[in-house]
């Protein structure tokens, strides 16, 4: 797992914590409604790291096979990673 990896993770962690604390803090308060939304977003940081933004462009772009460009960036990085570009 790569640093960058790591920090999306950690901002997940980071806003569903936060987003939770304030709901406890603000309890009876309408503004939970709007920190409820906040705290499901970082649960896909939390899971998938860095890979939630890659996923999200390729939705956006109306692209049918997303998953499988997806799995084939991250084929494509590892094998760069090792210095296998030719396979």
């Amino acid at each position: 797992m790569t640093c960058r990896d790591l920090r999306w993770k950690a901002g997940g962690l980071a806003l569903t914590g936060l987003a939770c604390t304030l709901c406890l803090v603000l309890d009876t308060s309408p503004w939970q409604m709007l920190l409820f939304p906040l705290a499901l977003l970082g649960l896909p940081l939390m899971i998938h790291g860095k890979r939630v933004g890659q996923m999200v462009r390729a939705e956006r772009r109306g692209h049918a096979h997303t998953a499988d460009l997806v799995h084939a960036a991250r084929l494509r990085r590892h094998a760069e990673g090792r210095g296998l570009s030719g396979r």
